[in-house]
């Protein structure tokens, strides 16, 4: 869209503009899970959306536009909730195992929408059908160029209030840490520096190495990767799995890592073994790049 920007305006970030191109969209898809049946009330969606979501971030109420430079920017348009929030109907009197098929294949039609650029890019369904882990579900789509996953988190724990007391904003436990005692050689400087040296030489290694297989170098097919042209269009089918707390630290410690997109390089690589891929196959040049984060 070509439009000239006012004073209002403001520039879309670099990271913005690459997650909203004509070859890339990239949305976040967030669910709440509510203990208690959703009682469906168009009044109250819509006065929760105008007064506690929108004011959250102004661009949830603007739009990416460009001017005649080719610039891009966020500019402030008037939102119609009713035409951000959907309510599906599922068939009725059906068993909780049907629903979360439902729900399943819901959410796998809603990730393969793209958001219409004429409008701010967010959406919020209701789903008021219960499932094996909830009564009902809120799913909100967002475009990944509103934000990264903390300040999108951020912005939709802002909405929720506490049971308890509705005027006090939700809380968490505090993360508390066991006290370690930092040794004098530890903190030494001689324990600093090659530290330092040895992480600028990664961050140069991984940045040459990202350049090369995003220009010249290609990976092996793998049950993983087919390689097929097109293959980003074809219909894709999303998973979820619950773990506890208590089962990403033990995970974690029994890998030895410190991130979880670690553990996920080591599932790829377990799934490879599943499906009886040649032993000849596992030397062979395979690298994964998520689109995704997992926060703890």
């Amino acid at each position: 869209m070509d439009l000239n920007h006012d004073e209002d305006s403001q520039p879309v970030s670099p990271t913005g503009q690459y997650f909203n191109s004509s070859v890339l969209s990239i949305c976040i898809i967030g669910v709440l899970e509510f203990e208690i049946p959703i009682q469906e009330d168009d009044s109250l969606t819509v006065k929760l959306v105008q007064d506690v979501f929108l004011p959250i971030n102004p661009r949830f109420s603007s739009i990416m536009v460009q001017d005649e430079k080719g610039v891009k920017y966020w500019k402030k348009v008037e939102v119609k909730p009713k035409d951000h929030i959907r309510v599906p109907n599922f068939p009725e009197g059906k068993s909780i195992e049907f629903y979360d098929e439902c729900f399943n294949d819901y959410l796998t039609k809603l990730a393969m929408e793209t958001l219409p650029q004429s409008q701010p890019l967010w959406e919020i369904h209701i789903i008021k059908y219960p499932t094996k882990n909830a009564a009902g579900n809120v799913v909100f789509k967002l475009h990944h160029a509103l934000g990264d996953g903390y300040s999108i988190m951020g912005a939709l724990l802002s909405c929720l209030q506490r049971a308890d007391d509705p005027s006090l904003p939700i809380t968490f436990p505090a993360f508390r840490t066991n006290p370690q005692v930092i040794s004098i050689e530890d903190s030494s400087i001689c324990k600093k520096v090659p530290r330092i040296l040895s992480g600028i030489g990664n961050t140069i290694s991984d940045f040459v190495w990202g350049v090369l297989k995003s220009t010249v170098l290609e990976d092996d097919r793998t049950p993983i990767r087919s390689g097929d042209d097109g293959v980003e269009f074809r219909p894709i089918s999303i998973t979820t799995f619950s773990f506890s707390m208590d089962q990403i630290k033990q995970i974690k410690v029994n890998l030895e890592v410190v991130s979880l997109q670690s553990c996920s390089h080591y599932g790829f690589y377990n799934i490879l073994e599943e499906l009886n891929m040649p032993k000849s196959h596992h030397g062979k040049d395979i690298h994964d790049v998520p689109l995704f984060d997992i926060y703890i």
